[in-house]
């Protein structure tokens, strides 16, 4: 999943040149003015700077959704809403900034997984939405503030509701999503930066090796969980990390492709679906999964 990030900043937007837009309007128009000075009244109370976010807040950026962000319109969940907060933690790296890029790699790592408490379900989140974050800026660093934001944002439109949902889930649903949320983190969070395995077998070797450890941990959570789909899906990623396995200990590059075409299909969201729905699961596979598989 590709994650975005929008920035903190230490500015605040004046609502003074809203509040004496009023004054500048004629006697026909009052009544339309008071209805927009109303609205825009609301809009002013709403506003809320990004460093006094709280996880489950639903959220309008007040600005460009990407980009250095000062304030944001927050809004009853209930209304349509372009993002809500699932998550925060607070990067520990030392006194000096990291930089851009080495807040953003924090962000990219704890982000998915700060989510995941909140939303565990990844398969049930409105289409088109995806994990943003914001971060500190260099100034704002400087200032003590080391905390990020993790939300899932509309990349275009809306939508309504909050996105919780690990409440509500019975504990053999958090088992199941536990467990294979941790597979495919392995498989895309070790993702070796080279394209081909002949130019880095050994990367590739480790990220198998994540995969098969934590299909291992997955399948033994299955293991507590009754239903005849269940247990095929248990069956089906026993032999998938069986297959993982095989190529984490390839001698070479034509042995771990061997290995690794069966491995790979062995986790094909598809596989699961027929579990989920056994577990009252959301069962539509995301389209960027989908077309990941589909080759």
């Amino acid at each position: 999943m590709t994650i975005y990030a929008p920035y903190r900043s230490l500015r605040g937007i004046s609502a003074i040149a809203v509040l004496l837009a009023i004054g500048a309007v004629g006697c026909s128009d009052v009544s339309d003015a008071v209805d927009s000075a109303g609205d825009s009244a609301k809009k002013v109370a709403r506003q809320r700077s990004v460093f006094s976010l709280d996880i489950g807040d639903c959220y309008n950026p007040t600005g460009k959704a990407v980009g250095t962000a000062y304030t944001v319109e927050i809004v009853p969940c209930e209304e349509a809403h372009e993002g809500q907060v699932v998550g925060e933690f607070a990067i520990d790296k030392g006194k000096e900034y990291p930089g851009d890029d080495g807040v953003s790699a924090v962000a990219d790592n704890r982000c998915p997984v700060e989510a995941q408490k909140y939303a565990p379900d990844t398969w049930a989140l409105p289409k088109g939405v995806a994990l943003f974050y914001y971060t500190p800026t260099k100034e704002s660093w400087a200032t003590g503030d080391r905390a990020v934001s993790c939300t899932y944002t509309a990349e275009k439109g809306t939508f309504s509701g909050s996105l919780e949902t690990a409440k509500s889930l019975r504990p053999e649903q958090n088992t199941y999503l536990r467990g294979s949320n941790a597979v495919y983190e392995a498989l895309w969070a070790n993702q070796p930066e080279k394209d081909t395995v002949e130019d880095d077998l050994a990367g590739y070797k480790t990220q198998a090796k994540a995969v098969a450890a934590a299909l291992d941990t997955h399948v033994k959570g299955l293991d507590g969980i009754e239903g005849t789909e269940v247990g095929k899906l248990r069956a089906t990623l026993t032999k998938a990390a069986g297959n993982w396995r095989k190529a984490a200990n390839a001698a070479d590059a034509d042995a771990f492709y061997i290995a690794y075409d069966p491995a790979f299909t062995g986790i094909d969201p598809d596989k699961s679906v027929a579990a989920r729905r056994e577990l009252g699961l959301a069962t539509t596979v995301p389209a960027d999964e989908a077309e990941v598989w589909a080759g």
